[in-house]
This record gives C-alpha cells, structure tokens and sequence, in this order.
C-alpha cells in the first residue's frame, strides 16, 4: 500500500492534472464555438495554452517526466491545439465555404497531429528540444493555433469584417499547417533559463505582461503573437550558425 501511494504522489499526479485542465480548456473552446461565444471560445484556447506551459514546467521541477505523461500531454495538445481551434476558425469563418471550408479545418488538424506524432518519436529518440538545442522542429501547435486565431484577435479590436473572410483563413491555416509539419527550426522557451542576476527583471516583466493581459489581453495576445512570429526567421538564422559551428568543431577535432 505504502509503495501504491508513493506511485501517485502530489509530485507526480500535479502535471498529469494541469495537462488535463488544459484538455478540458479545449473542450470547452468547442462548446463555446458551437454557440458563438467567440471571446469566451478564444480564451478557452489561451487558458489551454497556460496550462500546456505549466504541465512541462511542474513535471521537471518536481521530477515528474514520465512517458506517460506525455503521451497525455500530446493527446491534450491535439484536442486544444488541433481540434478546437480548427472547429472554431470553421464556425466563425470557413463555413461560409461548405465544404471547402470544412477540408481546410481537417487540414488544419490533420498537420497538428502529424507534428505532434513527430515530436512524441523525436522525444523517444531524444532528438527534441534540449538544453543544448533549444530548437523545434516545426512549429509547435500552440503557435499554430495561435496564429490562425490571430484575425480573430484583429477583429475583436477593430471589429473588420474582411478579417473573418474565409478566403484569409485559408491562407493562413496554408501557412500554419505548412510551418507545423516543415523541418524548419523554431524557437523553444522550454529550456530559457535567465541568470540568476536577471530574476528580478524577468519576474518583474512577468507581472507587468500579466497587467497588460488583463487589461488589454487581445491587443497583448496579438501583439505577442507578431513577436513570435518575426523571432522565426531570426531563430532559423541562429539555428544555422549553431550548425556551422559544429560542424567546424567536429572536422577540428
């Protein structure tokens, strides 16, 4: 019994839950979609996304890395990452399309999967991210989703109507669907470790992002979202330099 409770510790039962908040975040952006609550469905996506950098972050501090936790967490991911925001660009935009609208949204889906059964096979390989390669392959589907949510975002702000015309969702789901299952190495956040002179500032940039949050959260979001997306080419270009330098370490040696 004893060795029973040790197995389900909090330390080890703790990311497992923050994975499944994050799941239930997507589900509910579904239900949200369904009945055109369109605020409430987008943020129900940006709590998944919360709870997706939580889970990660709670499993390697506690010492909580397990295999099965993510397979959870891929699973998780697809469902908030895949499936919700494809539902809802497809209410909110696509349907006006039919079914052309529609097989945009299973494209959109359809890459999520893919690359996050990449990213599972690359794990097991340990051939993802690492302290030493903080690099994706792809991009990941949290930035996915958030980029083909981003004329969403728009319009909560400006309140355009070209912004839900289905013709740009299209070519947006085309370019985030293309980015998810390319070999392109984008940048992860997953092993940045500020130094320990640098704490403060960082926490003190954290407050005040989660102020802004609060109080303009779809300009932030948006405006976050444009950050990540010029950082691409600037982390290809960095990936490609770390490269030549191995490569010259390697024939040096």
């Amino acid at each position: 019994m004893a060795e029973r409770l040790e197995e389900i510790s909090v330390g080890r039962v703790v990311p497992s839950i923050l994975t499944l908040l994050g799941l239930c975040s997507g589900i509910t952006a579904i239900r949200f979609a369904i009945g055109a609550e369109w605020n409430a469905a987008v943020a129900a996506i940006i709590f998944a996304m919360i709870f997706d950098m939580l889970d990660g972050r709670a499993a390697r501090f506690l010492g909580a890395d397990t295999r099965f936790g993510a397979q959870l967490d891929s699973l998780a991911d697809l469902v908030s990452f895949g499936v919700a925001p494809g539902v809802l660009i497809y209410m909110w935009s696509l349907e006006r399309m039919g079914n052309a609208g529609w097989i945009a949204a299973l494209i959109f889906c359809t890459c999520s999967a893919i690359r996050l059964a990449r990213f599972n096979v690359q794990s097991v390989r340990d051939e993802g991210s690492s302290a030493h390669n903080p690099y994706f392959t792809g991009l990941p589907t949290p930035a996915a989703a958030g980029l083909v949510l981003l004329p969403m975002l728009l319009d909560f702000q400006f309140h355009n109507s070209a912004l839900s015309d289905p013709r740009l969702s299209i070519a947006i789901i085309a370019v985030a669907a293309s980015l998810m299952v390319s070999r392109l190495p984008t940048p992860s956040i997953k092993y940045m470790r500020p130094a320990r002179r640098h704490r403060v500032v960082v926490w003190g940039f954290v407050g005040l992002l989660t102020g802004f949050m609060i109080t303009w959260p779809w300009t932030t979001l948006t405006v976050g979202m444009a950050l990540y997306i010029a950082s691409i080419p600037l982390g290809i270009a960095q990936h490609a330099q770390h490269a030549r330098r191995e490569r010259m370490a390697r024939t040096t040696h």
